[in-house]
């Protein structure tokens, strides 16, 4: 049988669609640290937008609180919070082993305890388990049980959400396993999907986005080697795309909370256990490469049109991880606007739907409100709608009349729409 009551334990790209499901079925209880996250939602405004005001309005058995008191009244608490990695490309459990810690302190007895966030294989059993079990002073098996549902959320997307994706579900023994299916397929349409163990689910989760990495990988040193022969990659991917067994990749920057993080927990419990994987380290190389590799491309673009490189007005356009999703965590771009620094250039960075505040907090960028005019450069950086709507019109209306340069690093246009001599198109 599902559960009666549920927590779930921050609410952030991942964890706020899951309470706002759960809210619409039975009581949940939906907990966040962010006092002020809290306020915002219950009036109804989510900043992620990944829930609207209709959604939230219609979760009414969901209970809001920054009160972890309130954990002691949940038969099933899940834990959604960040696993990023350390400026060292290590994994970062800060946030994991806080909210664990936390959700001890607040643990009664029976409780199923279900951990969503991304980690290497033995993060549940063997850094968690523990301490729950010295927080709560219960004992794991016996007073409460664990189990493990890798998130699928995929931020930005309106196709593929919280319902209609298969939910990977794992425990320590087959009874705790039938109630968090049970319980999860109470919001999920899709399904279930029962894995082996804990282990398995938690391995499962880590290697999707690190096989998704290395293709992108290898669409990127792929589009390096097409550059310098000269030859669009975009026309070739396309025609290769025409084989029915042809992976449909595309070149670009990987950021993001994923796959730009996914893979260094895999390849540092790799390293624990004494293997060195080689092709997953390649793959983050080359990806972690690629800003730094648009930003000299920019540079001998510049120096093409005869531009003087260190007055050169730069504009970029798009600043978050992904097209259509205000989330700057991890964001690329900034791995451009740092390599132009190096080149004497301050570029202008705008973007439709990022926060200019968490812009200029986390990264020290400025993000402009309107698009600025007489630019010498414009690196579409990222594809909104937005910039994909207003077409090639609106860039040319902002380049500088006499000689301009325009880097499309998404392929959203093509070299036939900027045809005026004055302007050098390049596209990744």
């Amino acid at each position: 049988m599902p559960v009666e009551s549920i927590a779930v334990v921050g609410l952030g790209y991942v964890g706020l669609p899951l309470a706002v499901a759960f809210g619409k079925k039975i009581k949940t209880i939906g907990f966040d640290i962010d006092s002020n996250k809290i306020e915002r939602l219950k009036r109804y405004i989510d900043t992620t937008g990944e829930v609207s005001e209709k959604d939230l309005k219609e979760a009414r058995f969901l209970e809001l609180t920054s009160d972890p008191s309130s954990l002691k009244n949940a038969q099933m608490i899940i834990i959604a919070v960040p696993t990023p990695i350390t400026q060292t490309k290590l994994p970062d459990l800060f946030a994991i082993k806080s909210a664990t810690k936390l959700v001890g302190q607040n643990l009664s007895k029976g409780t199923i305890v279900v951990y969503e966030s991304t980690v290497y294989p033995g993060v549940t059993e063997e850094v968690c388990m523990p301490i729950l079990e010295q927080e709560s002073g219960l004992k794991c098996g016996k007073d409460f049980f664990i189990g493990y549902s890798p998130e699928r959320i995929n931020p930005g997307d309106p196709e593929h959400r919280l319902e209609n994706i298969v939910k990977v579900v794992a425990a320590q023994d087959e009874n705790t396993l039938d109630t968090i299916a049970k319980t999860y397929e109470l919001v999920v349409k899709a399904g279930t999907y029962r894995a082996e163990s804990i282990k398995v689910a938690e391995a499962a989760k880590v290697i999707e986005n690190t096989q998704r990495d290395l293709n992108i990988a290898l669409m990127n040193e792929l589009a390096i080697i097409f550059n310098k022969l000269d030859i669009d990659t975009t026309a070739v991917l396309r025609a290769a795309g025409t084989k029915w067994n042809f992976l449909k990749f595309s070149p670009g920057l990987v950021g993001g909370h994923c796959i730009g993080v996914d893979p260094y927990y895999l390849t540092y419990k790799a390293q624990q256990i004494g293997y060195h994987p080689e092709v997953i380290l390649a793959g983050r190389r080359i990806n972690d490469y690629m800003g730094r590799y648009i930003a000299e491309r920019t540079v001998k673009e510049l120096i093409h049109a005869r531009i003087q490189v260190e007055s050169a007005r730069v504009i970029i356009l798009g600043f978050t991880f992904k097209e259509n999703c205000p989330d700057i965590r991890n964001t690329r771009v900034v791995d451009i606007i740092d390599e132009l620094h190096e080149y004497g250039i301050e570029p202008l960075v705008h973007d439709p739907i990022a926060d200019p505040n968490e812009a200029k907090e986390i990264y020290g960028v400025k993000l402009l409100k309107e698009l600025p005019s007489f630019v010498d450069a414009a690196i579409i950086a990222v594809k909104h709608n937005e910039y994909v709507k207003q077409g090639p019109e609106m860039i040319k209306n902002i380049l500088a009349p006499d000689k301009a340069v325009v880097i499309d690093v998404k392929a959203i246009f093509k070299k036939e729409d900027f045809d005026q001599s004055h302007i050098r198109y390049w596209r990744l």
